[in-house]
């Protein structure tokens, strides 16, 4: 076995790295990562419903639903009523969310800097679109369903 990693365990180390970062620059906000995350996900989706937003995330309903209480708690967020639906909730951001916005952008930016240090412009144009190759790849392969054989393990 080579002792390079792989491109998914390096990757995932940059993301984790990345994430661990930015928390470490965040915590004065007094949010939480999931708490970010969601805020920075609805910013780029006003209006979805809560299960919309739940599968942007990757996470359980439910586990949103706490998160949405926590921050409309906070001024954050506000809920409304499907005007064709009364079953479902449309999710916007309140005025007071969009400094938080800005301030985790500006944090966001500067974790970024420290990540691509001493990095070319031209280096972090070819990052930018190897990376964005290759998710268009796996995009395109998540929707191709497996052959029966290639299912099987053993």
């Amino acid at each position: 076995m080579s002792s390079n990693p792989t491109l998914g365990f390096l990757l995932h180390d940059v993301s984790r790295l990345l994430r661990k970062r930015f928390d470490q620059r965040a915590r004065f906000l007094g949010l939480t990562r999931s708490q970010w995350q969601t805020l920075s996900n609805l910013s780029n989706n006003e209006g979805i419903h809560q299960a919309g937003l739940a599968d942007i995330l990757e996470i359980e309903p439910i586990t949103l639903v706490r998160i949405l209480d926590k921050l409309a708690d906070r001024g954050l967020i506000e809920r409304r009523q499907d005007p064709t639906d009364r079953r479902i909730w449309l999710l916007y951001l309140r005025e007071e969310a969009h400094p938080l916005l800005a301030e985790m952008r500006d944090l966001g930016d500067v974790t970024r800097g420290e990540a691509l240090n001493g990095v070319s412009a031209e280096e972090r144009e070819q990052l930018f679109q190897v990376l964005s190759h290759v998710k268009t790849n796996l995009v395109q392969a998540c929707r191709t369903p497996l052959a029966e054989n290639e299912t099987k393990h053993g």
